[in-house]
């Protein structure tokens, strides 16, 4: 049919045109994000692009969500304007007859939105978390390149060297400066150093060096020379993970540990998917022409929605991790009053009935009864 069809093309395209737009502009966030987070030692500078697609493929169902809301309003917002709607309204379709083909081509983003919501979110939060962890785990020695000062894990310390070996187990000349935990301040150097296992502990072992404690309560320092001295650097010698975070557990584990976080985080990925759902709604009920408000207006209408909706999400998901509220009573009051707004709006647009004239047709619905009883 040529209606649909014609609906459906202009759709697919001003669909790809956003989504390619919206992933450069999300691509180049991250990666300004990423390389701030590797400069701090956040991350390893050699997986910054694995970290970065990772991080990419998490934010894939808001982009879609976005690019979907965004081509339904575009494409209705053109054909207000250049008049196409007037014509599909003469020739006999009114505005509930723009669901069917707006549906027809929604479905599969909205069923790809879900997959992703449900299954990669937390599968790519969680490898993003494994490189982050495995990253902050190496040794301290191991984490720093030659010829920069870097800090350590904890944040206490301070490493220098000036070359290491290729496997990145021992270096020369090493700098340290420390904090330790009764608030001395000590300064360390030495010739060489090398990392070394000692019961499932890892240790620094410095050879022909220098130490300089300062006690900054007395003013009292004390100097003192080594020709080797041990540092402990790392906790356990076998890497074991880093503690999954909400976002990062798969959906079966939240069912499986019903908690309120958990039930937080479930209801969420449900409510990410019921938003695209209810954004499509709010696209064909809400579009309209307004030429006071420029080829903008609906643009801007589109975003501030979408911000408000996503905020609102965000903000009941915090609601039921603190106990407020039960996920199902969230997710019934939130998106149940969003999609009975979207229907009465557009039903009131379908039927081009004014808000002020529903009680004057109300009463006649009711004389014209009791006329004819």
């Amino acid at each position: 049919m040529l209606f649909h069809s014609s609906i459906r093309t202009e759709l697919a395209r001003s669909f790809g045109a956003t989504l390619v737009v919206l992933f450069t502009i999300v691509l180049t966030v991250l990666l300004i994000r990423t390389l701030g987070m590797a400069s701090r030692g956040s991350v390893n500078p050699e997986e910054v692009m694995l970290v970065l697609g990772y991080t990419v493929l998490g934010y894939t169902q808001t982009i879609l969500t976005l690019a979907l809301f965004i081509a339904i309003v575009s494409t209705l917002s053109r054909m207000y304007r250049d008049s196409e709607m007037i014509i599909w309204f003469s020739s006999g379709r009114s505005l509930g007859g723009f669901l069917s083909p707006v549906f027809r081509f929604a479905w599969p983003i909205l069923a790809v939105i879900a997959l992703m919501v449900f299954f990669v979110w937390p599968w790519a939060n969680q490898q993003t978390e494994d490189l982050r962890a495995r990253f902050e785990n190496r040794g301290d020695l191991q984490r720093i390149a030659p010829g920069q000062f870097q800090e350590s894990s904890s944040g206490r310390r301070v490493f220098f060297i000036d070359k290491d070996t290729a496997d990145g187990t021992e270096g020369k000349n090493v700098f340290i400066s420390s904090i330790e935990k009764n608030g001395n301040e000590t300064v360390t150097s030495a010739n060489s150093g090398r990392i070394e296992w000692v019961k499932e502990r890892q240790f620094l072992m410095l050879n022909n060096g220098q130490r300089l404690e300062n006690d900054p309560k007395t003013g009292r320092i004390k100097v003192s020379e080594f020709e080797q001295y041990g540092a402990q650097i790392g906790a356990a010698a076998i890497y074991t993970g880093s503690a999954r975070a909400l976002k990062a557990r798969n959906t079966l584990a939240l069912l499986k540990d019903p908690t309120v976080g958990n039930m937080g985080e479930f209801g969420w990925r449900i409510g990410v998917a019921l938003t695209a759902l209810n954004l499509v709604l709010l696209g064909v009920a809400a579009t309209i022409s307004n030429p006071r408000a420029g080829k903008g207006g609906n643009l801007m209408f589109t975003l501030f929605a979408f911000i408000v909706y996503f905020n609102m999400l965000n903000v009941g998901q915090r609601w039921v991790a603190s106990g407020q509220i039960n996920w199902v009573t969230l997710l019934v009051l939130l998106h149940g009053i969003v999609f009975l707004l979207c229907a009465v709006w557009l039903a009131k647009r379908h039927h081009n009935v004014s808000l002020l004239d529903l009680p004057r047709r109300f009463l006649a619905g009711q004389r014209s009864t009791g006329a004819v009883a």
